[in-house]
């Protein structure tokens, strides 16, 4: 397996244990995987993303880290409405030059 297909493949499986509500942990991703625990420590890269899934994970269940969330959604949510505002009356005016056009 490619170092790629390797960091993507860890990543889906942090990722499928965080939805399932599951410890994340070395022990695990290495056992979901198929990639040894010394591979996940001795990989940086791979290392960092186990780390920053669990610290992910742990600050999801306490009131900041929903707090947290809730404002990168709500931000979300506003920059949707703009965009849609933004289809809408583009969608308006291109009602109106059709019309004056026929």
């Amino acid at each position: 397996m490619k170092d790629e297909e390797r960091i993507a493949h860890v990543e889906h499986v942090c990722a499928a244990l965080a939805g399932a509500g599951e410890p994340i942990t070395f022990v695990s991703v290495a056992n979901r995987s198929g990639v040894s625990r010394v591979t996940l420590y001795r990989n940086p890269a791979l290392r960092a993303l186990v780390e920053e899934h669990r610290a992910q994970a742990r600050e999801a269940h306490s009131l900041l880290g929903l707090a947290a969330q809730l404002a990168n959604l709500r931000l979300s949510v506003e920059a949707l409405a703009e965009r849609v505002r933004r289809h809408e009356e583009q969608i308006r005016l291109l009602s109106r030059s059709r019309k004056q056009a026929d």
